[in-house]
């Protein structure tokens, strides 16, 4: 009878473990394939062979680029060279990707950034906030932009417990900002499971100097973050659910969830041209060979385009698709003055004229 038993145990395990396998290479999309959709006016940028993970740009066209992310398992094409913010100015005719210098003192040697965000204060003052992993760990680094010696000043570093596997950031104040937490653990091997188990602990969490607090929870994988031109509405990528929420930001910071747009692609990091609103978004097609990574069958990109997304009916427009041949792995697609950058979580970056 025991054995009876054990087996019956052992047997609906298996079972739970089969059914674990096969929904998260469908939340992977490890079978999709795709053809490519091309754009005339597009070159790769110079000096970027290791990802540019995340993009921001100003209202003035400077746009930062967050170079170099490392994880463990995670494909690299320069494992030996550290992290760094690169600037590109988009009213150039020919824009160049120059690395900033970084304030002495700043532990340059383990920057390894990932999603950035800026906040222009009242004064006009530029600060760049940087989810950075210096040893795989999870903090954020706040930096103010000396635009005329094209450097980046470092203020701070923001450690926190509800912060403990930070992927991007939207800034919306000094030192105030909201963030995804793509797990609810920093443990690699805890993240593992969290994800084959298909828990949605991931969150957004608010943080100011006053207070700390989770605003919002239950995400597969929390990925990118954004908000709208007017600040009423945050919205946050959810990568292996394919979703993307709207959630409308209360007078107390906390976020009330308004909408979700299904999506049949591995959402990535958000941006919003503020001019329409529309959103634009970096995707990968193909999880599985985004992070079991082949040379001989690389991770594809792709690029959608939403608009009206407060309406009944949103519009989404693949506006780029590449199997790999050029673009592998897109993270972000950032639009300034007909001007696109797309972004990549590990290889190179593409300059497109529209």
């Amino acid at each position: 009878m025991g054995r009876l038993v054990g087996l019956s145990l052992m047997g609906i395990a298996l079972a739970l473990l089969g059914e674990r396998f096969l929904a998260l290479r469908n939340r992977l999309k490890a079978s999709r394939e795709v053809e490519s959709v091309d754009l005339p006016n597009c070159h790769l940028i110079k000096g970027i062979e290791a990802g540019a993970e995340d993009i921001d740009v100003l209202p003035n066209g400077l746009a930062f680029l967050s170079v170099g992310l490392k994880f463990p398992g995670l494909h690299s094409f320069a494992p030996d060279k550290f992290g760094g913010i690169l600037m590109m100015d988009l009213k150039e005719e020919k824009p160049r990707a120059l690395e900033l210098r970084v304030s002495r003192g700043f532990d340059l040697a383990s920057f390894n950034p990932h999603g950035i965000s800026t906040f222009v204060d009242s004064d006009d003052t530029v600060y760049l906030f940087v989810v950075n992993h210096p040893e795989f760990k999870n903090t954020v680094e706040i930096f103010k932009f000396e635009e005329e010696e094209n450097s980046l000043l470092h203020l701070k570093t923001i450690k926190h417990e509800l912060l403990p596997s930070v992927n991007d950031i939207i800034a919306v104040g000094p030192v105030h900002f909201y963030a995804t937490n793509d797990h609810y653990f920093s443990d690699p091997f805890l993240k593992y499971l969290e994800t084959y188990l298909n828990l949605h602990w991931a969150n957004v969490v608010y943080y100011s100097p006053d207070e700390v607090k989770l605003v919002a929870e239950g995400f597969d994988s929390a990925n990118g973050i954004n908000i709208s031109p007017d600040k009423k509405y945050v919205y946050v990528a959810d990568t292996l659910a394919h979703e993307i929420h709207v959630l409308e930001k209360q007078p107390n910071m906390n976020l009330t969830q308004l909408k979700v747009l299904q999506l049949g692609t591995l959402v990535d990091n958000l941006s919003i041209d503020p001019s329409s609103g529309d959103i634009w978004v970096g995707c990968h097609p193909n999880g599985q060979k985004l992070f079991v990574y082949d040379p001989s069958h690389p991770p594809s990109s792709e690029v959608l385009r939403i608009q009206n997304i407060l309406s009944e009916k949103p519009s989404v427009t693949t506006v780029y698709v590449n199997n790999g041949s050029v673009l592998q792995g897109s993270s972000v697609a950032t639009i300034y003055d007909r001007k696109l950058l797309i972004g990549t979580l590990y290889q190179r970056a593409l300059y497109c004229e529209l």
